[in-house]
């Protein structure tokens, strides 16, 4: 081998084994009831697929300070939009997340981040960007008129397939029958609906070969259905969809203990205004009477004394988030 062909081979392999370090987005708005979440355009990226993204961007050490500090300004150049709440979610590692067929290129381990932004509208962002309800890419967390269909009509029947073809004996990595796993994620059989299981739905669907991203990924149960199944949910690009699926199960568990929703609410706000927005994000109706009595006695709320004719009908009486309630409870959230 001459000197140059050594280098070039020493070049190949050193992509191979290196790896880059990224920052993604999950941004949250509710708008009209429905829970947006802000996607950037395909850039042309490799791998990418034509699919849109969250905001997303490389960790540069002589730019960015810190890792939130990179992911802000990656948001802010790619969307126009300077985010308020933000939190780390998880580190996305898996070797083929940014995935080509020889894989040569250096891998990307992504730190994911949830982002909650107040009222937003497509004015406020910049062009190359979009909100979209995030229960288009999982439609079947949205139980806020019954169950889906698509459960009952598409995904039940699939996985109940799935879990016939496995095999007798259960190894050590998986203890539990895949058909136990779907009663659990899935609610069946008795189990009830856990709205906090977004992950590991997605997960389950993915090992079953039954999302666009486990044909992407090369998964070979997906290679058993051989495109006799409709789209399970519009994919995002590489594993954007399982950082979705994060985020949505991060905040819907996180609403429970911490008063986050009011990230989410204007200033002032009527008490239905905020069960809509309660009941847009962990996709399930709350009882009206029982919902007011709870927050009104969680001291998480005040009136302001102002009213709201934008009712359709009596006026109602505005409130607002009790900043003090963060010092009088150390779980200051609604146990809806």
């Amino acid at each position: 081998m001459t000197n140059h062909a050594q280098r070039q081979a020493d070049k190949t392999a050193d992509a191979a084994a290196s790896v880059k370090l990224g920052l993604n987005a999950a941004i949250v708005s509710v708008q009209k009831c429905h829970p947006q979440i802000l996607l950037v355009k395909d850039r042309g990226t490799v791998g990418a697929g034509g699919l849109d993204s969250l905001p997303y961007g490389p960790f540069t050490p002589l730019e960015h300070r810190t890792l939130e500090i990179g992911l802000r300004n990656w948001v802010t150049q790619q969307t126009g939009l300077d985010l308020g709440y933000v939190e780390q979610l998880y580190t996305f590692g898996d070797r083929g997340r940014h995935a080509k067929k020889s894989d040569r290129l250096p891998h990307i381990v992504s730190i994911g981040y949830l982002a909650l932004s107040g009222i937003q509208d497509e004015t406020t962002i910049a062009q190359g960007s979009q909100w979209r309800s995030w229960y288009y890419f999982m439609p079947w967390e949205d139980w806020r008129n019954g169950k889906p269909s698509i459960l009952k009509d598409e995904i039940e029947p699939l996985l109940k397939q799935w879990a016939g073809r496995e095999p007798s004996s259960v190894s050590s990595a998986r203890p539990i029958m895949r058909k136990d796993r779907i009663r659990i994620c899935f609610g069946l059989d008795g189990v009830p609906w856990d709205e906090e299981k977004v992950l590991e739905r997605y997960e389950l669907l993915y090992e079953a070969g039954l999302l666009a991203e486990s044909r992407l990924d090369g998964r070979k149960a997906a290679e058993i259905w051989q495109g006799e199944m409709a789209a399970l949910g519009q994919p995002l690009q590489f594993d954007h969809r399982r950082i979705l699926a994060t985020a949505m199960g991060r905040l819907r568990g996180k609403l429970k203990y911490r008063p986050v929703v009011f990230e989410l609410m204007p200033t002032m706000f009527t008490l239905l205004e905020l069960q809509l927005v309660i009941e847009a994000v962990t996709g399930t109706r709350l009882h009206k009477q029982n919902f007011r009595r709870l927050v009104e006695a969680s001291g998480l709320v005040e009136k302001t004394g102002d009213t709201s004719t934008n009712t359709g009908g009596r006026p109602a009486k505005l409130f607002r988030f009790r900043p003090d309630a963060l010092l009088e409870r150390p779980e200051p959230g609604l146990r809806v």
